[in-house]
């Protein structure tokens, strides 16, 4: 009898020992938890309790008690299944609960991306890299999973960085680079109220510190940083040489990873960068294709939504984000252009590349209003048709672009063609088949009309119309600037009496003609004219018709001229004419030419009172009788008061005070300006 008490206390071991071990080692297979974990405890008690109860039976049997062996196991089996059942019901909740806590951070990181226009995807392509970065450097599973959500909100401090700064196209103040340099701190701030299993707020703190120790915002050096902010450093600058921002274009991939090399050792840790070159010609491609969508020209919201999914009711609510953002930041740069001298073409290139980014067009034209002829007249067009849109000029309420004038409001999907047949251009075809036109206001004045224009019919809706109107509105005062600043240069450049070139443009021409010959072995020639007895016009018949004679003298000369040459009203009734190319027979047959005209002339101080009109004329050629500007007027105006002295001798035809002339006598005396002019 005393083996039977042995006996049991080995079936009591046995049992404890298999059961427990068998259950601790499934568990611990299965979840990765250590075979000593606490729901281990269960099994010992179960064994412990079945082992005792064979024991008391033993003690009051003689039959062999192996057989009951098979029931504690049996136990044990059920017993396991019943745990893993449990446990396999709270590992599915767990991960339920930590796939929808990542897709809560990741649906705020993708916010704070899409508000941020300048860096579309940014996050996508860090969070890609980082991640496969952290895997290659051996970093533990727990540590990638916090570099991964890391890489995702390692920017969210910039939601305290106003928008205008991060958008900002030229440097930064010091003031403004005080509120970048604070985002790590605020974005650290704002994750560790976040209890997260893994690091997470310490890699968003330091990913802007450098491996040198000149970093912020703490000055960290080496490994004092964390290697996940060390991998988010070199991945974020990677991407940030390689994308689009306002301050800076894209760098080609070759030379990003040149500074990528200069830099290790400075800003970023060696090792880092070295695996992150090792490990990037096999997700640089992946990483471009998640930008490919963003990179496409920004619609209207309900082409974005036709884009995104085949079914029309379905919402991306980022890429709305982006979108209002995109506008905002359009219409902001638009509005930079505000107080710039900017020329119209100019002005207009700007806002059209603005502009594609959110209305989409094959053509687009700018239409200037004419008060005193109460029409419009294209001033600029680019893209399909637009030599044709050009050409078209049209009276208030006539074609689409004249009924915005008459109405002042825009209209949509119009016929392009209709703005041709208004200027009598209907027999010509055009591509374009839908137009949409908004009025440009300046302080509730019309100034013209903005159209785009698009190949395919019915292509615009009420959404396009509505951004256009945005942009309208921020673009009528640009080009009214514009306007006054080339009304400004033409001034400074044009005589406003006769509309003739000015010095000022006299200057840079014939400077430039010297130049030119003087490299070629060419020449040029200079004539310096005045008109004979203006005075007597202005003292019998008033100024106003002295002017109307210079402007008709003007009309005369540009006219007598080519193309390429110039005049020039020099000062009172004085004007110079440069001819490119011209030597010194040539110059003589044009002086006499040019006196003919003007002798020509029939003009009339008032009607039935004709005045005649001659000219004095001196010219001098480059580069016989000098090679500067000086030293040619010199001689021109030399040659000028000689031929002035030479007519008068010979007698002038004097000024009509009546229906017949009055000769002058030949003995006639210079006035005072020509004595001293003449140096007489």
């Amino acid at each position: 009898m005393t083996s039977l008490p042995l006996a049991g206390r080995l079936l009591v071991c046995a049992v404890i020992g298999v059961g427990a071990g068998l259950l601790a080692t499934a568990l611990a297979l299965r979840s990765g938890q250590p075979l000593d974990f606490l729901w281990s405890a269960p099994g010992y008690l179960v064994g412990a309790a079945v082992a005792g109860t064979v024991v008391l039976v033993q003690q009051f049997s003689s039959q062999s008690l192996i057989p009951l062996g098979i029931v504690p196991l049996y136990l044990t089996y059920r017993g396991y299944r019943s745990y893993m059942g449990r446990i396999e019901d709270e590992q599915v909740q767990v991960k339920e609960i930590a796939d929808l806590n990542f897709a809560t951070i990741e649906a705020l990181a993708l916010a704070i991306d899409a508000k941020d226009q300048t860096s579309q995807a940014h996050i996508r392509r860090v969070q890609l890299y980082a991640t496969a970065l952290a895997r290659k450097l051996g970093m533990s599973a727990n540590h990638i999973q916090g570099v991964k959500t890391a890489a995702l909100l390692h920017d969210i401090g910039k939601l305290a960085v106003p928008e205008h700064i991060l958008s900002k196209p030229g440097p930064l103040t010091s003031e403004e680079f005080h509120k970048i340099r604070a985002h790590p701190k605020i974005g650290a701030d704002i994750i560790s109220a976040v209890p997260f299993p893994y690091p997470v707020a310490p890699l968003i703190l330091s990913h802007h510190e450098r491996w040198d120790g000149q970093g912020y915002p703490s000055g960290l050096k080496g490994e004092e940083i964390p290697l996940g902010a060390r991998i988010l450093t070199v991945v974020d600058c990677f991407d940030a040489l390689t994308s689009e921002r306002p301050y800076h274009r894209a760098m080609p991939y070759d030379a990003a990873l040149a500074l990528l090399r200069q830099e290790s050792g400075k800003a970023l840790d060696p090792s880092v960068v070295d695996a992150f070159l090792a490990l990037l010609p096999g997700v640089y491609d992946e990483a471009a294709r998640l930008d490919q969508f963003i990179k496409q020209p920004m619609v209207s919201a309900e082409t974005l939504l036709m884009r995104l999914a085949p079914e029309p009711a379905k919402k991306n609510v980022f890429d709305d984000i982006a979108l209002a953002h995109r506008e905002i930041y359009a219409l902001y740069e638009i509005a930079q252009a505000m107080g710039t001298s900017l020329g119209l073409a100019d002005t207009m290139a700007l806002i059209s590349a603005k502009l594609m980014n959110l209305v989409p067009f094959s053509c687009s034209a700018l239409f200037l209003y004419d008060e005193d002829t109460d029409s419009l007249r294209c001033h600029y067009a680019a893209g399909v048709d637009a030599e044709l849109i050009q050409q078209i000029a049209v009276r208030s309420g006539d074609g689409l672009t004249g009924w915005v004038a008459r109405n002042r409001r825009a209209i949509v999907n119009a016929r392009p063609s209709a703005d041709l047949e208004a200027s009598g251009l209907g027999s010509v075809s055009m591509t374009l088949q839908s137009a949409l036109v908004c009025p440009l206001l300046s302080k509730d004045k019309f100034i013209g009309a903005l159209a785009v224009y698009h190949l395919d019919a019915a292509f615009y809706r009420d959404d396009h119309r509505r951004l256009l109107d945005r942009v309208s509105e921020q673009a009528a005062t640009v080009i009214r600037n514009s306007i006054e600043f080339e009304r400004t240069r033409q001034d400074s450049l044009t005589d406003s009496l006769t509309g003739l070139p000015n010095t000022r443009n006299l200057f840079v021409h014939l400077t430039r003609e010297l130049a030119r010959a003087e490299r070629l072995k060419g020449e040029v020639s200079l004539m310096v004219m005045d008109l004979d007895r203006f005075k007597e016009i202005n003292d019998t018949h008033g100024h106003h018709v002295g002017d109307r004679a210079l402007r008709e003298i003007a009309r005369v000369l540009r006219n007598a001229i080519r193309p390429y040459d110039m005049c020039v009203r020099y000062a009172g009734d004085e004007f110079i004419v440069v001819l490119s190319g011209c030597g010194a027979a040539e110059a003589e047959h044009k002086r006499q030419e040019l006196q003919e005209a003007i002798a020509n002339v029939l003009f009339e101080a008032r009607p039935g009172r004709r005045v005649p009109l001659g000219i004095s004329v001196g010219a001098a050629v480059f580069p016989q009788d000098g090679e500067s500007y000086e030293s040619l007027l010199a001689a021109a105006d030399s040659r000028m008061y000689q031929d002035k002295a030479s007519r008068k001798r010979q007698g002038l035809r004097p000024v009509m005070r009546d229906s017949e002339p009055a000769p002058r006598p030949a003995s006639a005396e210079l006035t005072d300006k020509e004595l001293n002019r003449a140096g007489k």
